[in-house]
């Protein structure tokens, strides 16, 4: 079954193959997401990613919470479900 992992405290300067490049050491990635303003099209700084198994996932978190990429230190955790908030 499929983990899907919050990464946060991303450089704005992080691309999603060096992600997906510090996860894939841990087990196979099968996706990653980084998010984007709506308006301006600028890195938010936070992405998702998701491995194709739960022990990979735990062992990316363990390893990588509090590691340094592109000169931040990464938090990483288990993703929480979306929750649908109204537009207003």
């Amino acid at each position: 079954m499929s983990k899907n992992l919050y990464v946060g405290n991303l450089a704005w300067s992080t691309t999603e193959d060096e992600v997906r490049s510090a996860f894939e050491a841990y087990g196979e990635v099968t996706s990653v997401k980084l998010i984007e303003d709506r308006e301006t099209g600028r890195p938010r700084g936070f992405g998702f990613v998701e491995m194709s198994d739960d022990s990979a996932a735990r062992d990316a978190i363990e390893a990588l919470d509090g590691k340094d990429l592109g000169g931040r230190n990464l938090k990483v955790n288990e993703a929480k479900p979306r929750v649908e908030r109204p537009r207003w």
